[in-house]
């Protein structure tokens, strides 16, 4: 039985064959509605000063939340506060349909995950960083 490394498969051509159809996977995807919805989301949420400040906002109070409950001090009233200043950002509008767009590209790629895992028989999306999945 033969083992072969990386080395043998570009030599075949064999690794170049799957990345070039990795490419074409990508920018298939690139392509999809999903995929376009959340770019044109993403860049709304960046071009929204509302939805700026809101997510400024939320990054202090959530930086704040952490230092509190690493040192021991956070309250209940602290995640509570957190957790409003999450939901003011999540009803802004731009906010909103970018979430919305955000699982909808979530759910395309792991659709695309269970079709690259089903021949694999192993999930391809969990095993994809490499080391040590016991």
């Amino acid at each position: 039985m033969s083992i072969e490394t990386d080395v043998d498969a570009t030599s075949t051509g064999e690794t170049t064959r799957v990345e070039d159809v990795a490419g074409d996977l990508g920018a298939a995807i690139s392509n999809t509605t999903e995929h376009e919805a959340f770019e044109d989301a993403r860049r709304a949420v960046q071009e929204s000063e509302e939805a700026q400040a809101k997510i400024e906002e939320f990054e202090a109070t959530r930086q704040e939340f952490m230092l509190a409950r690493q040192s021991g001090n956070a309250t209940q009233e602290d995640l509570q506060e957190l957790r409003a200043t999450q939901q003011e950002l999540h009803a802004i509008p731009v906010m909103a349909e970018f979430l919305e767009a955000q699982n909808e590209i979530e759910a395309r790629l792991e659709a695309v995950n269970d079709a690259i895992s089903a021949p694999l028989a192993l999930d391809f999306g969990d095993n994809v960083g490499g080391c040590c999945n016991d």
